[in-house]
């Protein structure tokens, strides 16, 4: 993605995060966002299926680099534009968007990264609508990328172009659809949606917020598998048990769990490892973690992993059913050891959820434990520091700075991981 950016020769006034490198504005929201999304650790609203993000940090920060900084507060501000727009609109798509085979990341994606763009860019309310108009027309994204594409992270990535790209034409009079979500024909909704609910755009707007209704991910795997993940890591560390010790592993789940993650586990590529229920299980068994070493290339056809396979078993769970799409992350797993009686633990939110939060330490220990193979201790703080105060910063210069640098491939924990 970096070499298709700078082939193009744009204007480098924005940073490839930790490549050292400058380009457009959009180019380097294209290039940022996609890895942000490619190890499925980014953050979730459930309602949406969005993960925003990814999709909006990069725009906001390419933005406020390509301006020579912003306040603090211009950039939070922006970001909740971002989520609560995107968020809104694929809640109101509702689940059908999933079940008919679109990516929400791509497809109510590119209205978070218009948002961003529009606010951040302080675009008045008319062109602000025209930028949302322009990028309704751009969603786009398949689910079948889950099984093995590498373009299911492009989804992110392009989303935040586009958005980019809309805020800037609408910035310069160019024209969107201004009723693209609610349209009878050929909107947002009523496209992409077969059960849209166009209430849900502004219900409760100005007092329920979108944004506290994001959770965070301890795994790196596709949010619906968390709760059965968590709930086999309690199982096997409560009653001390390894992976040679279980038998079979039964797992009841949601519908849109069942058909999203529960699918026979082939070795696609790493996409599709974290994607499935089955592999996930797998290394949480062996490893105790589902974290990114579990999914290197190298381990997806590991004899080890595929022979616990064997054992898990999954359904669509009618308790988990009847309780609604509210709760369709939640998991039933019940663990039939070799010797003694079966277990079962049932959990209605996953660890990391608004329900189950992890701490503001469990989120800055994720944040060190991803940098800390290529990037020095010293520079992982001074970013941690920085975010720590976002809302007080006079300028957001020296964070994309920091942002910027490229990693250290020397950097001693690096060496001990490879």
């Amino acid at each position: 993605m970096a070499a298709l950016a700078l082939g193009e020769g744009a204007r480098p006034i924005a940073s490839l995060m930790g490549m050292g490198e400058r380009t457009s504005i959009a180019l380097a929201a294209l290039v940022n966002s996609t890895p942000g999304h490619a190890f499925e650790l980014d953050d979730i609203h459930r309602e949406s299926i969005v993960h925003a993000g990814s999709i909006a940090v990069p725009v906001a920060l390419a933005i406020a680099e390509a301006r020579g900084g912003m306040r603090g507060r211009e950039l939070v501000t922006a970001l909740v534009a971002g989520y609560e727009v995107g968020h809104r609109a694929g809640s109101a798509a509702t689940m059908s968007l999933f079940f008919r085979g679109f990516h929400p990341q791509g497809t109510s994606g590119v209205f978070v990264a218009a948002a961003t763009a529009a606010r951040a860019m302080n675009l008045d309310a008319g062109r602000f609508q025209h930028a949302l108009g322009i990028a309704g027309s751009q969603a786009g994204g398949l689910m079948a990328a889950q099984e093995g594409a590498m373009v299911k992270r492009l989804h992110s990535g392009r989303a935040a172009q586009s958005g980019v790209y809309s805020a800037l034409l609408a910035a310069d009079g160019f024209t969107g659809i201004t009723d693209v979500l609610e349209a009878g024909y050929g909107g947002y909704l009523s496209t992409l949606s077969d059960r849209p609910n166009a209430a849900r755009l502004t219900a409760g707007l100005g007092s329920q917020w979108e944004t506290l209704a994001v959770g965070y991910k301890p795994h790196a795997a596709v949010t619906s598998i968390h709760t059965a993940l968590d709930g086999l890591a309690a199982i096997l560390r409560e009653e001390k048990l390894g992976a040679d010790d279980v038998a079979a592993v039964e797992v009841g789940l949601s519908p849109m769990t069942h058909v999203h993650c529960a699918w026979e586990y082939r070795a696609q590529g790493v996409t599709a490892a974290q994607m499935n229920l089955y592999y996930g299980l797998a290394v949480i068994a062996l490893d105790g973690v589902a974290f990114t070493d579990q999914y290197r290339e190298e381990r997806l056809t590991d004899p080890r992993i595929l022979d616990f396979i064997g054992r898990i078993t999954a359904r669509v769970d009618p308790e988990i059913e009847a309780m609604g799409p509210g709760f369709r992350h939640a998991a039933r797993v019940k663990v039939l050891p070799r010797a003694g009686s079966a277990v079962e633990k049932l959990i209605l939110n996953r660890r990391g959820s608004p329900e189950d939060p992890l701490s503001p330490a469990d989120i800055e220990d994720k944040f060190r434990h991803v940098l800390r193979s290529c990037v020095p201790p010293e520079r992982s703080e001074k970013i941690l520091g920085l975010a720590s105060r976002l809302e007080m910063l006079e300028s957001t210069r020296e964070l994309t700075d920091l942002v910027a640098l490229r990693v250290d491939d020397r950097n001693p924990a690096a060496d001990e991981r490879r």
